[in-house]
């Protein structure tokens, strides 16, 4: 049986049959480059790879043919193929080198599709040239997210909503196209964010970095993809805290600038005290910065946060009972 690792490797290679080099399949799989060489020769006992020019690719099997689409497959490929570039506003160059491969298999028996094939392919060049700085960095985090997908570690992402830059880590689970309110077709990913279990939906042309780390997970069965966010009056599984704050210091501040949060607005209550109110990612995390404050700071509401961060000091207290004579 093959381990987790030397599966995701194959389903690597059969993806980039150009090859790849060790140092990029170590990237692409989260791991460290030293281990690469046991897992290629792992998968060695199971499909026929070699390494030609740095690149480790998959070899053909013998008397193994091209992929071969009948007269309606292809046409229906054809049309498939169109809608995609059409409903996306960015271009993938992976779309049209897939397009032209598929072409080149369909020129004996399907000719005249096999041109509308490579016309469209090279229209979705033509597009990748005029919108090239866009395009690069969409196709960048489109292939951190797909490689993160395929490999089972999380990414952390920074995205833009609303008017905020929003940095936090995220499971992938499905990544495909999805009708907005604007009656748009954006490529999207649906998953999860870190320490919560709320499935949220995020247009990639909206993420302006993605970066996966050494962080696993797992998608849930009978998971239905892109579905829409739903607040929740709850703070146990909601993306942030509508967090007040009665400040003492105000370089305790400090202490959250590594969380997601929206920028902080400060107030003087009818006591001259500062109050500080802002939405902060609901996590661990959050815990531990207040802890580190000490009595720098005073958390006000809401009321179930307050009451969740009092219980959590309590259990914490619990494990150094007063020391007896």
């Amino acid at each position: 049986m093959k381990g987790e690792r030397v599966a995701q490797l194959e389903l690597l290679l059969h993806s980039h049959p150009e090859g790849l080099r060790r140092s990029e399949i170590a990237r692409r799989l989260g791991v460290h480059r030293s281990t690469i060489s046991r897992y290629i020769d792992d998968l060695k006992k199971y499909i026929d790879i070699y390494e030609d020019n740095n690149l480790i690719k998959i070899h053909q099997k013998e008397g193994e043919e091209p992929i071969s689409l009948s007269i309606y497959e292809s046409l229906a490929f054809n049309l498939s193929a169109e809608a995609l570039a059409t409903n996306s506003e960015l271009q993938s160059p992976h779309l049209s080198s897939g397009l032209k491969k598929i072409a080149m298999n369909m020129r004996s028996y399907a000719p005249s599709i096999a041109d509308n094939i490579v016309s469209l392919a090279e229209s979705i060049d033509i597009e990748l040239k005029k919108k090239e700085e866009q395009n690069k960095q969409f196709n960048t985090v489109l292939e951190v997210l797909i490689d993160s997908w395929v490999s089972g570690k999380m990414v952390q992402i920074q995205h833009i909503s609303g008017s905020t830059r929003v940095e936090t880590e995220f499971a992938p689970y499905f990544i495909g196209f999805r009708e907005d309110e604007t009656g748009r077709n954006p490529i999207s990913v649906t998953g999860r964010l870190r320490h919560t279990s709320e499935i949220i939906t995020i247009d990639i042309t909206s993420i302006v970095s993605a970066v996966i780390i050494d962080e696993t997970y797992t998608i849930p069965d009978n998971l239905k993809p892109f579905q829409q966010h739903k607040p929740d009056n709850g703070y146990d599984s909601v993306d942030f805290v509508p967090l007040t704050l009665k400040l003492k210091e105000k370089s305790a501040m400090n202490s959250f600038h590594n969380l997601t949060h929206t920028p902080p607005r400060y107030s003087k209550d009818e006591r001259g005290s500062t109050i500080c109110k802002m939405e902060v990612e609901n996590s661990i995390e959050l815990l531990l910065r207040i802890i580190q404050c000490g009595n720098a700071v005073e958390v006000i509401g809401p009321e179930s946060f307050r009451k969740k961060y009092v219980s959590y000091l309590k259990r914490i207290l619990e494990i150094y009972p007063e020391s007896r004579e």
